[in-house]
Formats: structure tokens, sequence, C-alpha cells
């Protein structure tokens, strides 16, 4: 299953998330949200203000949430943080996806959190159709 498959699944990225605070994880997910929703930011100033934030938690060297990415990405966005454009996280939250694509979200198929959301929505699923 792709990690895509998860926004299919009924809640699939508030349990994904839970599942990485298990594994002290969650920035990746976190980081990865937040660059979704900065996309969508038109408004210049608002823009800046959120970019500085995300950099913030995220990017900069000792940041509380730092995600693993490597130099030249960080180094990039560090050039364009004071005049962020909607794809300047791009780099980074492409990096962010690939590590939850090989890593944490093939251990989260396996878990026991996600073995038992299965199991009741293909029970959940079997009572609709048998009532």
């Amino acid at each position: 299953a792709a990690l895509t498959d998860i926004k299919g699944v009924l809640n699939g990225p508030i349990i994904y998330k839970t599942y990485l605070k298990t594994e002290y994880s969650d920035e990746n997910i976190e980081f990865w949200l937040a660059c979704e929703t900065y996309k969508k930011i038109e408004s210049r100033r608002k823009r800046i203000s959120v970019a500085r934030r995300i950099f913030k938690n995220y990017i900069q060297p000792q940041a509380p949430n730092e995600i693993n990415i490597d130099s030249p990405a960080r180094e990039a966005i560090i050039r364009n943080i004071q005049e962020p454009t909607q794809s300047c996280f791009d780099e980074a939250q492409r990096i962010v996806y690939l590590h939850m694509e090989r890593d944490s979200y093939p251990r989260f198929l396996g878990s026991e959190i996600y073995q038992k959301l299965k199991l009741k929505l293909q029970t959940d699923s079997n009572d609709s159709l048998t009532h």
C-alpha cells in the first residue's frame, strides 16, 4: 500500500499521526501537512509569516521539531526564506514524504493500531452489507 492510500482511509492522517507520535517521529507528518496548508496561502504577507513559522519549527538547525533533510535542501530554504514562494518547501517536503513512504509508513501498516482500524472498517463494512 502506498502512502497516498492513507488519504482514503477514514481519519487516516489522524491515525497515522497518532502512530508517529508513538515512534517520536510525528514531525514529518506535521511538516508535510503544514506545507500542504502553506501552498494554498494567497496573501504574500501571510505566506511570509507562515513560512517563517515553518522554518523556525522544522527547518532551522536545532528547531524544536527539526526534520531530517539534506544540507542543499536546507540551504535553499535559508536563502529563500526572506521572500518565500509557494514552492519554497517543495524539495524538503518531497524528502520528508520519501522518508515516510520508505520508513515509517510500512511500519504503520504492520502496526497494531492500523491492523485494529482495518479490522474495524472491514467489520463495519460487512455489518452494513448484512443489515
